[in-house]
C-alpha cells in the first residue's frame, strides 16, 4: 500500500483574512444603522413582518406548482444576463460523455464519477436523497472519505488535519467509464427508533448504517472515516455569498460567552481563487468559500471534469489508481487544456448564483404565525438566524443590498452524537455541521418527491429532522417533544411556509 499522504495547503498566513472576492461597496454609517434595525428579531407575531413574503428581496420568484419551483432565474434579471443564465443552465444539465468522443464540447467524463451531470445530483435544482433500494446507484448521494493526517502545514488556525485515503482519495465514486471499475457500491440500512411525543403521539426516526462494498481498488485504509452526503438545494446561493463576512461572524460565539448554550464557530477555508483563507459558506461543513469554487470542486469530484481551479483530468483518482490516471481525458487546448474552461465555469457559477428563491406561501395564516412565534420562543433562531442584508455589489444587481430571509447562520454547530459522522473536515469536528438555510424547505418534496432532509437524507419529514437535533440544539429538540401538539403542528406549518 502506498505511504500515507499528508494534506499540505500552500497558505502562509497564520490568522484568517476576511477576504471578499466580490466587488463590494462599503456601507455608510446610515446604512449600517438601517441594516441593524431591519434585521432585528421579530417582537410581535400577530401579522407578517414587512417584506417577509419575499425571502430573497427583489430577486424573489413566484412559488410555482410542480417540479420547477427551484429552477427560475432571479427576478428582475435583464435579458443579457438571463441569456447567460440559460447558457449556464445548459452546462449544469449537460450529460458529459467519456473520452475520446466526437462530441468534443461534452467529453471528459470520469474516469470515475458519481453522476454525469450536476442535475442528476441536484434533482430539480433541489436536494438529493439516499438510494431508493439496497445496492442502487445513489446518484444524489455519495460517501466522503479521509484518514487522520499526522501533520499538516496549512496556515489556518484551528484546521483539523486530514489526508486522502491512499487508494480512494477524498470521495468514493460509484461509477466508472468502460474498463475502469467503480470504486464501491453503497449499502444503506436503517433501524427504526421510536420517539415518544407529548399528547400520546409517537414519531419514528430511522437510524442509518453505511457500508462501502464491492471495493474496486482494494481495501480502504484501516483508519478510513466515511461521511455520507446528499446534494443540498441550489436556490439562493448567490445571496448567501453576498452576506458580508462580518455580519455572519457577528453571530459566532465559539466560547459561548453569552451562556445560551449555542457556540457557533466560523469555518475558514483555503480559497483557490484568492490564495488566502476565506470564510466557508457552502457544503454541509462549510468547506468551500465561494459558489465558483464549490461548482469547480463538484465538477471535479462528482463528474470528473477538470477546470482552472481543479486542473487534474482524473478528478479524485489517487496515484494508486494507475488505470484511472492513465485513461483518456477531454482536455482541450482551446479551453486552456481543461475539460471546462474559465468561461464555462463562470457560466455554471452564474447559474448557481441566480437560481431564485420562491415567495412564501400562507405566511399570514394564523397557524403559520403561531408557528413562527413557537420557532422564535423555542430558540431556533439562535442558529437559524432569520434575516440578513447583503452587501452592495458593483456587478451583481440581483444580489446587491437585499433584505433576505434565509433562516441560517452559515456557522458550525455541534449537533450531537446522533448526527455525528466522526469525520473532521477543515475546522469542523466530527460532530459539527453548518446550519443550512431553511428557505424553500417547504417546497423540497414538491420539487422532488423522494427528497429527504439532513446531510444524509435520513429524515423523511421536517419533524424527523427536528427530532435528530442534539448537542447545542438538544434543548430546542426536547422543547418540541414536550410542547402541546397544536404548537408542534403550528411549528411544522411555519416551516412548510418557508
Amino acid at each position: 500500500m502506498p505511504d500515507r499522504k499528508i494534506l499540505v495547503l500552500p497558505l502562509l498566513v497564520a490568522v484568517p483574512a476576511l477576504a471578499e472576492p466580490l466587488a463590494v461597496l462599503p456601507r455608510s454609517a446610515e446604512e449600517a444603522a438601517r441594516v441593524a434595525e431591519v434585521t432585528a428579531p421579530a417582537t410581535g407575531f400577530g401579522r407578517p413582518e414587512p417584506y417577509e413574503g419575499n425571502p430573497a428581496g427583489a430577486s424573489t420568484v413566484p412559488a410555482l406548482a410542480g417540479g420547477k419551483a427551484f429552477s427560475k432565474p432571479s427576478a428582475g434579471m435583464d435579458p443579457v444576463r438571463e441569456l447567460d443564465f440559460m447558457v449556464g443552465k445548459a452546462l449544469f444539465e449537460k450529460l458529459w460523455v467519456a473520452s475520446p468522443s466526437s462530441t468534443k464540447a461534452s467529453d471528459g467524463l470520469g474516469p470515475l464519477f458519481n453522476a454525469r451531470s450536476c442535475l442528476q445530483c441536484h434533482i430539480g435544482d433541489g436536494r438529493g436523497h439516499p438510494p431508493s433500494e439496497p445496492g442502487a446507484h445513489g446518484v444524489s448521494m455519495f460517501l466522503r472519505v479521509s484518514i487522520p493526517a499526522e501533520q499538516a502545514s496549512n496556515g489556518i488556525e484551528g484546521w483539523i488535519a486530514t489526508a486522502p485515503d491512499p487508494a480512494y482519495g477524498f470521495q468514493l465514486q460509484d461509477q466508472g467509464n468502460r474498463g475502469i471499475p467503480a470504486e464501491y457500491r453503497m449499502q444503506v440500512t436503517y433501524e427504526e427508533v421510536p420517539v415518544a411525543l407529548s399528547g400520546g403521539e409517537t414519531a419514528s426516526l430511522r437510524r442509518p448504517a453505511y457500508a462501502a462494498e464491492e471495493l474496486g481498488f482494494g481495501p480502504l485504509h484501516p483508519d478510513a472515516m466515511l461521511s455520507p452526503r446528499v446534494a443540498p438545494p441550489m436556490i439562493g446561493l448567490g445571496l448567501l455569498e453576498a452576506i458580508p463576512a462580518e455580519d455572519i461572524l457577528a453571530h459566532a460565539d465559539p466560547d459561548d460567552l453569552d451562556g445560551d448554550g449555542i457556540s457557533g464557530r466560523a469555518s475558514f477555508v483555503p480559497s483557490r481563487e484568492t490564495g488566502r483563507p476565506e470564510l466557508g459558506r457552502f457544503g454541509w461543513k462549510a468547506g468551500s468559500p465561494s459558489v465558483r469554487q464549490q461548482s469547480a470542486e463538484a465538477l471535479s469530484n462528482d463528474i470528473g471534469i477538470s477546470s482552472p481551479l481543479f486542473p487534474h483530468h482524473w478528478g479524485d483518482c489517487t496515484e494508486a489508481q494507475e488505470i484511472c490516471r492513465g485513461a483518456p481525458d477531454g482536455g482541450d487546448p482551446g479551453q486552456g487544456g481543461h475539460e471546462i474552461d474559465a468561461g464555462g465555469l463562470d457560466l455554471v457559477a452564474f447559474y448557481a448564483r441566480n437560481l431564485g428563491v420562491p415567495a412564501r406561501r400562507g405566511l399570514d395564516a394564523p397557524e403559520t404565525l403561531r408557528g413562527k412565534q413557537v420557532f422564535h420562543e423555542t430558540g431556533c433562531i439562535s442558529c437559524h438566524v432569520p434575516k440578513f442584508v447583503t452587501a452592495r455589489l458593483e456587478d451583481q444587481p440581483e444580489q446587491s443590498f437585499q433584505l433576505i430571509w434565509p433562516y441560517g447562520d452559515l456557522l458550525l454547530h455541534d449537533m450531537g452524537e446522533g448526527l455525528a459522522d466522526h469525520r473532521p473536515e477543515g475546522r469542523a469536528t466530527g460532530r459539527e455541521w453548518k446550519t443550512p438555510p431553511l428557505w424553500g424547505i417547504g417546497l423540497a418534496q414538491q420539487v422532488s418527491p423522494d427528497a429527504a432532509f439532513l446531510h444524509d437524507g435520513r429524515a423523511r419529514s421536517l419533524l424527523e429532522a427536528i427530532l435528530w437535533h442534539g448537542g447545542e440544539a438538544a434543548p430546542q429538540r426536547d422543547a418540541v417533544i414536550a410542547m402541546p401538539k397544536p404548537d408542534r403542528d403550528a411549528l411544522i406549518a411555519f416551516l412548510e411556509s418557508l
